[in-house]
């Protein structure tokens, strides 16, 4: 058995969540793919998989192997892209997080143009509006909202975000123009979050900063969709300045509450310590830092 081949079929199964996705996407016989996995468990004498009908399910032990094995296989992809950066080359796949809206409408129109100066490179992004976990999740780069706690990983900072409160013209004259903070209280503002339920709007007034609990008729988990719904008067939505720039200079929404603006959020680039010699890496976040202001 090639141990190293199959750990990477290994790893490859657990991340498709079958044996069947995973043989497809190598591509490899479903029969080769169950055999590896056996193969590894006779190896280290544990089970690794719990397989049913409908689900595929790793073992405590399977857990630590799947930990260590994507770990190795990082480290081996990682030591090619320096060998491969000391021939002048980039190579090897790149794992990138963004947010979901400021993942597709930024970071990813400039994927491009950096795997057309990398030919070798592949890139995998994925846009999910959550703090990922590097390490766990298998990810080299992620872009982060929002401020950063203390932790090993290295950040560089892309851009501040300005969030501006607003609403369509046509609502404002429905329902009347919010003057104060818990004026909002008595509007229907268009809440944004992963679940349903109460958000909470970040304020500022000179040195004080208040937090208001907002509920609305109308949740969703899609940031753009919100304001779509803004425009055509359903409600206050709270959205980045960048954003909502353009309906405003057209008129299709009009600003309020502005003297109670919080400072701007921070966006970072972060990742981990560790990989500050992977040339692959340090060529993705310069060209993502130098390339973000263009955007």
């Amino acid at each position: 058995m090639d141990r190293f081949e199959a750990m990477s079929v290994y790893v490859r199964v657990v991340d498709a969540g079958s044996l069947s996705a995973a043989a497809r996407a190598i591509p490899m016989s479903l029969t080769s793919v169950s055999r590896h996995i056996s193969a590894l468990e006779a190896q280290f004498g544990a089970q690794l998989l719990r397989r049913t009908t409908r689900n595929l399910a790793m073992t405590d032990e399977g857990r630590i192997l799947y930990d260590r094995a994507k770990a190795i296989l990082g480290e081996v992809d990682e030591l090619g892209s320096a060998l491969s950066a000391g021939r002048g080359k980039l190579s090897g796949r790149l794992r990138i997080a963004a947010p979901n809206l400021l993942g597709r409408l930024v970071v990813a129109p400039l994927l491009p143009r950096f795997l057309a100066m990398h030919p070798e490179v592949a890139v995998d992004l994925m846009l999910v509006d959550r703090a990922v976990n590097l390490v766990e999740e298998g990810l080299h780069v992620a872009v982060r909202v929002g401020r950063l706690p203390d932790s090993s990983l290295v950040a560089r900072k892309l851009d501040d975000i300005q969030m501006v409160v607003c609403a369509a013209p046509s609502y404002l004259a429905q329902r009347g123009t919010p003057r104060k903070l818990d004026d909002l209280r008595k509007h229907d503002c268009l809440v944004f979050s992963d679940a349903p339920g109460p958000v909470e709007w970040r304020f500022q007034s000179g040195a004080t900063r208040t937090r208001i609990g907002v509920t609305g008729r109308l949740w969703m988990n899609s940031l753009d969709a919100l304001v779509s719904a803004a425009i055509e008067g359903a409600g206050i939505v709270r959205a980045p300045a960048w954003q909502v720039a353009a309906h405003i200079g057209r008129g299709r929404l009009q600003p309020v509450l502005d003297k109670f603006a919080p400072p701007a959020t921070p966006v970072h680039v972060v990742f981990e310590r560790a990989k500050l010699s992977s040339p692959k890496i340090r060529t993705f976040v310069d060209y993502l830092v130098d390339q973000w202001g263009r955007a």
